[in-house]
């Protein structure tokens, strides 16, 4: 990296200040981001989220109520005919913008922890080429890793 903050000793210590170690502080457990998986995949309903994760119920409980308090998901009442009122889930907004996150990470495994094939493949529904996820500047230019300078968030370049 290079720009106003590099080099990277020069920099304050570690803490609160890194949007990246904030974001793992907020969603940075295994079964928070499998939760969020089977969102992006539709699930909804409790049962459904502890049957695709094989989570236990009391796991899959606490972390829908933290992603719900963190503002990833929403709660979203129904009730079956001759049920009680139960809570659904759905992906707010700032949980939907995770979904590059998602697509990258699923992308970065199937190349690297399975070498002998994909499990699961996104492609798009509009013409059925596969999904994956691209670095672009706001000009719209490809960025390689050796291309970025790293600033001061609303300091000149």
């Amino acid at each position: 990296m290079r720009g106003a903050l590099s080099p990277r000793s020069a920099w304050p210590a570690p803490g609160d200040d890194c949007p990246i170690a904030r974001a793992f502080d907020r969603i940075g457990t295994k079964s928070a981001f499998v939760i969020l998986r089977e969102a992006f995949y539709g699930a909804g309903r409790f049962d459904e989220f502890v049957e695709r994760t094989g989570m236990s119920e009391p796991v899959v409980a606490t972390r829908l109520k933290e992603l719900t308090d963190e503002g990833l998901l929403s709660r979203t009442p129904y009730q079956e005919p001759g049920q009680r009122r139960r809570n659904g889930y759905q992906l707010t907004e700032k949980g939907s913008e995770l979904l590059p996150v998602m697509v990258a990470m699923m992308n970065w495994g199937d190349r690297w922890l399975f070498p002998d094939g994909a499990r699961v493949q996104l492609t798009h529904s509009g013409c059925g080429s596969p999904v994956h996820t691209e670095l672009r500047c706001g000009a719209g230019h490809s960025i390689a890793t050796g291309q970025l300078d790293l600033t001061q968030a609303g300091q000149p370049q």
